[in-house]
């Protein structure tokens, strides 16, 4: 399955679920529960006669039995008023589709007794994450935060496409959803409800809205932003056992230990293609103009990383699954970049054990938390012809084209 979209049906699946707690919120006024009553929201695996076997979003299986008295209805993904739902019969609800059930819990919790149904039909789910793709590949861009001013709700970013660096004012309102990364996450479906006061200068960024004619404006709709880290650094050890690797990071001159998971994408550059690389690098060097994919704004060890594809994207995040592996963009389609990304997306992957030590790599990663490494994203091997020709370019420059937003960006990426 593309990442891209599976990382859009994750966020789906959270947009679908915090539309189901607004509507328990509406519900809650009319329908007091008792302290035998409980909600549960997630997915139909079965129906047998009356009885529906729900996969919650917690990971539960509960058992949902429908009796005659048992209020069933039915909404649109998008809407969010009980008003707006409309009579549902029992013989419509099939496997697949997302449901919010209230009712009486038995004393182990498999069981639940149903008082009310609010379904919503996982073709209406699906029609939406194809307009949703769509959208996002029309009407998105993205890159690294300049600046953000709280007051005016307004963000800064520079994008990179084809070599040139170019600034978006991105508006935000109070109706813009925004979500953020997890530290240690690369997947989409952890993404975060997050203030616009946690978007820093340096983060990854992918908004999607309305853009002006010029396109040096966007009103956003949705935002997904992150931190992340990009390491150039040479190969210390490798632990298959324990899916970790140590580098000593070139601009720190300090160890870093990183997690690799089964979404890290690893590469290994042919040396005839890292000295193509790197005879570019030299020739823009040489004519005084930015290097290839060069643009992005100096940052400091965590901030440029890699959608998500959403786009997304990419998993979406951040590499070739769209933002490595969860964020939106990444799907090889941006410009300039974009090309770049699409031909690491192509190579065939890498393990642990192609990697030795004193390799030269480029890394893109998670930042990390106090309790967790950070998690590769997107690592890149045989890079040592490019370190050696790129001396007057930041390792951010140079990993710009594996980042999140699909090398900084360009237009058409999806979460």
């Amino acid at each position: 399955m593309d990442k891209a979209l599976l990382r859009l049906g994750c966020f789906l699946i959270l947009f679908v679920s915090s539309s189901f707690e607004l509507l328990a919120a509406q519900d809650a006024p009319q329908n007091a529960l008792t302290p035998a009553t409980t909600r549960a929201v997630g997915t139909i695996s079965s129906i047998s006669g009356q009885a529906i076997t729900l996969k919650t979003d917690a990971g539960a299986e509960v058992v949902v039995t429908v009796t005659d008295s048992t209020k069933l209805l039915q909404l649109k993904p998008g809407q969010k008023d009980l008003k707006e739902a409309t009579p549902l019969s029992f013989s419509d609800l099939k496997t697949g589709d997302r449901i919010l059930v209230r009712g009486a819990a038995s004393a182990d919790g498999k069981q639940l007794q149903a008082a009310s149904v609010i379904a919503m039909k996982q073709s209406d789910i699906a029609d939406k994450h194809t307009r949703d793709r769509a959208e996002w590949q029309r009407n998105a861009i993205g890159g690294l935060v300049k600046s953000v001013d709280p007051a005016s709700g307004v963000i800064s970013i520079t994008t990179n496409s084809a070599g040139t660096s170019k600034e978006i004012l991105v508006h935000t309102s109070k109706s813009t959803v925004l979500r953020r990364y997890a530290p240690d996450s690369i997947k989409f479906d952890d993404a975060k409800p997050a203030p616009l006061s946690e978007i820093k200068p340096g983060d990854q960024l992918r908004a999607r809205g309305q853009k002006t004619a010029d396109g040096k404006e966007l009103t956003a709709d949705e935002i997904v932003s992150g931190t992340f880290r990009s390491i150039a650094g040479i190969l210390v050890s490798t632990d298959a056992a324990a899916g970790t690797i140590t580098v000593t990071d070139l601009s720190t001159k300090q160890p870093v230990t990183l997690r690799v998971s089964t979404d890290s994408q690893l590469r290994k550059l042919q040396p005839f293609l890292a000295q193509g690389i790197a005879m570019r690098l030299k020739a823009a060097a040489a004519e005084g103009t930015a290097a290839p994919n060069a643009g992005a704004p100096p940052a400091s060890n965590a901030g440029q990383a890699p959608a998500p594809p959403a786009g997304g994207a990419p998993r979406g995040g951040p590499g070739s699954g769209g933002p490595g592996a969860g964020m939106p963009g990444g799907n090889g389609q941006a410009r300039g970049g974009g090309e770049f990304q699409q031909m690491i997306a192509r190579m065939p992957a890498a393990s642990l054990s192609d990697l030795m030590k004193g390799d030269a790599l480029m890394i893109v990663a998670t930042e990390g938390s106090s309790t967790a490494p950070s998690t590769v994203i997107t690592l890149l091997g045989g890079v040592e012809p490019i370190l050696q020709a790129s001396s007057k370019a930041t390792p951010e420059m140079i990993l710009s084209p594996w980042s999140l937003g699909a090398g900084g960006g360009g237009e058409g990426a999806t979460p």
